[in-house]
């Protein structure tokens, strides 16, 4: 049986204990039981995957979500943390029904998706971890306090070109600026007291000392020019998750799933076709 058009997703809110709404795309497989949870990158929304979700949504269902005080979710008061976006992403999974996801995440949603390994095992049949880190290192709480006070205080457009310039590289800026208008565009929409709380979630977020503790098939992807979370914190994390696979993409920037589509769509049908 062939699976539903993978352009058509549906769109859906999950509505939490604390009054909450969780936005979402669903796109349906008619004939996988398999089901790719897919976290997008701080300050987007499930837009982040529209080069990816459609073509692995030929081989399962996908379900694209807007983390808590991002794009069409609620922007409740914060303060966020990891832990909290990853019990979100639990209780939206629990109403569609699902008893295993392959969960994968960038940046941001990498953190989301590794918290929600280490705390639902039982959920998680697979785990992408895409230009991410398991801690942001000794100076990670004063830095990111630094960066929800410059938003409050400059506002979003101050920091587009700092963004920018870090989210893609210089040739991929220059060749397709459709792409990154769209991220650019995403990122100025964010509610500003949200994106500060999520800034503060990351700088307080240390997964490090539990790495050895996932035990699923696990995808390591970073771009070989991430000045983000740079290919140094990919490496430990492939050293600490045992089987893991590290994939580093040449001349690529932070936010690889709009830079290099085909590298990341390769590497999670990988990941879905292992997951049990």
């Amino acid at each position: 049986m062939a699976a539903r058009r993978s352009d058509r997703p549906e769109a859906g809110n999950a509505r939490l204990d604390d009054g909450a709404l969780i936005h979402y795309q669903h796109y349906r497989h008619s004939s996988s039981d398999k089901c790719l949870l897919l976290v997008h990158s701080l300050a987007q929304d499930h837009q982040f995957w529209r080069l990816v979700a459609p073509a692995l949504a030929e081989k399962a269902s996908v379900v694209a979500i807007d983390l808590r005080g991002h794009g069409q979710s609620s922007k409740s008061a914060g303060p966020y943390s990891i832990a909290l976006f990853a019990q979100d992403l639990k209780k939206v999974v629990d109403q569609l029904g699902y008893s295993g996801v392959v969960v994968a995440g960038a940046s941001l949603g990498g953190c989301v998706a590794l918290q929600f390994a280490l705390d639902y095992p039982e959920q998680t049949v697979a785990l992408g971890l895409i230009d991410t880190t398991s801690w942001y290192g000794d100076t990670a709480s004063e830095d990111w306090q630094k960066r929800a006070e410059k938003a409050k205080t400059d506002g979003l457009d101050a920091m587009v070109q700092f963004q920018a310039s870090r989210w893609f590289s210089e040739s991929f800026r220059s060749e397709h600026p459709d792409e990154v208008a769209q991220c650019v565009s995403t990122f100025l929409s964010n509610d500003l007291e949200a994106y500060a709380a999520t800034c503060l979630a990351l700088g307080s977020f240390n997964a490090s000392s539990r790495l050895q503790q996932i035990k699923v098939p696990t995808a390591i992807v970073v771009g070989a020019d991430d000045y983000a979370t740079p290919v140094a914190m990919a490496e430990y994390m492939h050293e600490s998750i045992s089987g893991s696979t590290l994939t580093v993409i040449p001349d690529a920037c932070h936010l690889t799933p709009v830079e290099a589509p085909t590298v990341i769509i390769d590497a999670l049908s990988k990941l879905i076709s292992k997951a049990g």
